[in-house]
C-alpha cells in the first residue's frame, strides 16, 4: 500500500521486528527482538554492536533475505515480502567471479538485465574510471589487492543505480589506511546522489565518520536497538580529518560509554574468541 499523500516514506522502515532461527536440535533462538528502525531516504545510518548482536541479520531483512518472526520491513512504504530489488548489497566477502575481468565483473549486472555487451563495458569502463580503477579494467581479481577488489565491488553495487545501499562490514578486512581510503571514496561517491545507505560495522570510529545517525544494538539473544545517535558532523568530511574534532572525540565518548558493556557481554558468549 502507497503512503499517503504528504507522508514521505522511509526508504526502510522495521518494526518491531523479531527474528527467530531453528536449531538443529529443534530449538528456537531469538536473535533480534522487538527491533524497530527507520532509514530515511539520503540518510546514511550506521549500525554498530557486539559480534553476534543480529547486525547483520537486521540488513538481511532489509534486503529480504530473510523474513522477520514477527513485526514489519517496508520499502518506501511497500511491505517488504521478496527480495528488495531496490537495494544494492555490498557484503564483507568478495562477490567477484575470479575468471572475469574487472570490467566484466562490474558489467554483468547490466548485462544480465538485459543491457547489450558494448553498451555495459562502456559503463563498466566509466565506473571503473570513477573508483580510481580505469587502468586496471582487464585484470584478474587474483592480480588486484584486496582495496582493489572492493572497488571493483562498490563500482559492481553502484553500477545499477540502487535506491539503497545495504552495506555488511564491506571494509573489515582491509588494513587501516586502505579502509580510510576506501571510506572517503564512499563519501565521495555517495555525496553525488545521496542515497540511502544502511553500513554495518564494527568499527565505532568508522561508523561515526561516516553516517548521518549511529544505532547501537545489544549483545545477543534476543538483541535490541538500545541506543541512536545524530552525529553533528559537517560534510563533506575526510576521514582521518574528522576524528581529530572535538565533536567527533565527544561523541565517540559518549556512544561507547554505553556499548562497551554490551562488547564484553558478546565477548564473554564467545569465548574470548
Amino acid at each position: 500500500m502507497a503512503p499517503e499523500a504528504g507522508n514521505k516514506a522511509q526508504a526502510i522502515s522495521l518494526k518491531g521486528v523479531d527474528v527467530v532461527f531453528r536449531l538443529a536440535d529443534g530449538g528456537r533462538y531469538r536473535a533480534v527482538e522487538k527491533a524497530t528502525l527507520d532509514v530515511a531516504d539520503s540518510e546514511f545510518v550506521a549500525i554498530v554492536g557486539p559480534t553476534g548482536c543480529g547486525k547483520s541479520t537486521l540488513l538481511n531483512i532489509a534486503a529480504g533475505l530473510i523474513q522477520p518472526a514477527a513485526g514489519s520491513a517496508s520499502i518506501y512504504g511497500a511491505p517488504l515480502s521478496d527480495l528488495n530489488l531496490q537495494a544494492g548489497y555490498l557484503f564483507q566477502a568478495d562477490a567477484l567471479f575470479p575468471w572475469k575481468t574487472a570490467l566484466d565483473n562490474v558489467a554483468i549486472g547490466l548485462e544480465i538485465a538485459g543491457m547489450a555487451p558494448a553498451q555495459a563495458k562502456a559503463k563498466s569502463r566509466e565506473w571503473l574510471t570513477r573508483v580510481g580503477l580505469g587502468a586496471f579494467a582487464d585484470r584478474y581479481p587474483h592480480m588486484l589487492s584486496g582495496g582493489q577488489r572492493k572497488r571493483v565491488g562498490l563500482a559492481q553495487v553502484l553500477i545499477r543505480d540502487p535506491k539503497i545501499l545495504l552495506m555488511d562490514e564491506p571494509f573489515g578486512p582491509l588494513d587501516a589506511q586502505t579502509r580510510q581510503i576506501m571510506g572517503n571514496l564512499l563519501l565521495d561517491l555517495w555525496s553525488a546522489d545521496r542515497k540511502a545507505v544502511l553500513f554495518v560495522t564494527h568499527d565505532l570510529e568508522e561508523a561515526i565518520a561516516l553516517s548521518d545517525r549511529v544505532v547501537i544494538m545489544s549483545a545477543g539473544p534476543a538483541a535490541r536497538i538500545i541506543g541512536d545517535w545524530k552525529v553533528p558532523l559537517a560534510r563533506p568530511r575526510d576521514i582521518a580529518e574528522i576524528k581529530l574534532d572535538r565533536s567527533f572525540v565527544e561523541l565517540h565518548h559518549e556512544i561507547w560509554s554505553k556499548l562497551k558493556d554490551e562488547v564484553m557481554k558478546g565477548y564473554a558468549q564467545t569465548g574470548g574468541g
